[in-house]
């Protein structure tokens, strides 16, 4: 007796039919309602187009980097445990974690390359739906949304660049700091500022300094923008992002 038949033969059984009244009915409406009233499956879409499962040449920027924001996230966490924002600790715990701490550089450098990785990998994903045109209707509050994202990214790797705490960090969030003292409007050497009231100690600078030079309230305020309050927005901003990427009728284009 082959398999099929054993199987027909179990469906059409009286104690089956009394179990299962009626079958069940392999049809698009069904496949899109199990997914869509399953807790798990729901979040992925009902329907994948042809074109989105296929290798392109842009090698899936967007999703390898959202892949690379869990992995900062991840890493990110565990570096927390050893590092103190403090200007008296924050430089030796990073050397604590480079080589005390077991698999404490591993952490550190993936943390570090996954994030620039990161800011690669959004450059690219922005580039291609650019130049595919994926940013036109219906998309275009959706190109919005990602051209946020992309702020928040640099934001997040810039405030990262200071937690080391060592000359490089410094100098380089001295000099990129200054940049906010023009501004518009908002720094005190911008066009507008100072005629709205803004001063060098009341202004865009001031705000991410914590005073009028790099120092200790400036590490403390980077760290919290770092760890909370960047992380948390991008993520806002990525599941918004990703709601408008399967109500405009999903993936645009080769990934």
């Amino acid at each position: 007796m082959s398999r099929r038949s054993l199987w027909e033969r179990i469906l059409a059984s009286q104690l089956w039919r009394s179990i299962f009244r009626h079958g069940y009915a392999d049809t698009p409406r069904n496949r899109v309602l199990q997914i869509s009233s399953n807790v798990w499956l729901h979040l992925h879409p009902t329907k994948v187009p042809r074109h989105a499962v296929r290798f392109r040449y842009t090698w899936c920027a967007g999703g390898l980097s959202f892949l690379l924001f869990l992995v900062t996230v991840v890493t990110g966490v565990v570096l927390m445990f050893y590092y103190r924002p403090t200007a008296e600790y924050a430089y030796a715990d990073i050397k604590y974690l480079d080589f005390d701490v077991p698999f404490g550089m591993l952490m550190r450098n993936l943390h570090r390359w996954g994030a620039h990785a990161m800011v690669v990998l959004v450059w690219l994903h922005m580039l291609r739906v650019f130049l595919t045109g994926s940013y036109k209707a219906p998309r275009e509050f959706n190109w919005v949304v990602g051209v946020g994202l992309l702020a928040l990214t640099l934001l997040l790797s810039f405030t990262g660049y200071l937690l080391p705490w060592d000359q490089l960090a410094l100098w380089a969030v001295t000099v990129g700091t200054n940049m906010a003292r023009a501004a518009p409007f908002l720094g005190h050497e911008g066009p507008f500022g100072a005629e709205l009231g803004a001063t060098a100690r009341h202004d865009l600078r001031a705000l991410f300094t914590g005073g009028s030079v790099v120092g200790p309230p400036t590490l403390l305020r980077f760290y919290v923008l770092h760890c909370i309050f960047l992380p948390l927005l991008a993520s806002l901003g990525m599941v918004l992002h990703f709601w408008r990427v399967r109500k405009d009728g999903g993936i645009s284009g080769p990934l």
